[in-house]
């Protein structure tokens, strides 16, 4: 995307299925938000499976290209689904790219017959937790020390278990 598009414009974006092709950018988006990353292969592994599931966010204006700007992946299963990871890229904060993902994986596990949606998240990540709580996710349990330290006199970081009743 040219530097000039960005400031004259506000990215769009259109949902997609998640295939093998996206892989590489969503092994990227993920290398920059979680410590340890996912490689493309430990994506591609999971989204063999047949319970699992995922959606990319590609932006639709850009000048040159077409940029990723998140992803969500999901498991459905037994009449239960879980949000396995979803990250939106730094530079796309902010115009709803993790409201439409959340969106679009719910819609999908709603499809296959599941009736809640579960998920952990960072204690520590505000932005997270609103937009759970916007989408109706209600705290379920608690997982102590369930994040790796961010540095080395850092403590792990807890997770709240959340729950949406679709």
């Amino acid at each position: 995307m040219a530097l000039i598009d960005y400031f004259i414009r506000r990215p769009e974006f259109d949902i997609f299925d998640m295939t093998v092709d996206h892989l590489p950018g969503v092994a990227r988006i993920h290398a920059a938000l979680f410590k340890p990353a996912w490689s493309a292969s430990e994506f591609h592994a999971l989204l063999l499976q047949e319970s699992v599931f995922g959606f990319v966010a590609r932006q639709n204006n850009a000048s040159v290209g077409s940029a990723m700007g998140g992803f969500v992946l999901t498991r459905s299963a037994g009449g239960e689904a879980e949000i396995l990871t979803i990250g939106v890229d730094p530079r796309y904060v902010r115009v709803s790219l993790g409201w439409r993902l959340m969106q679009a994986a719910l819609g999908r596990a709603r499809q296959d017959g599941a009736e809640a949606m579960f998920l952990e998240v960072d204690q520590a990540n505000v932005a997270a937790l609103a937009l759970y709580r916007r989408l109706g996710f209600r705290k379920v349990g608690e997982r102590k020390a369930y994040y790796k330290p961010s540095g080395p006199d850092a403590a792990p970081g807890g997770a709240d278990v959340l729950r949406l009743d679709l």
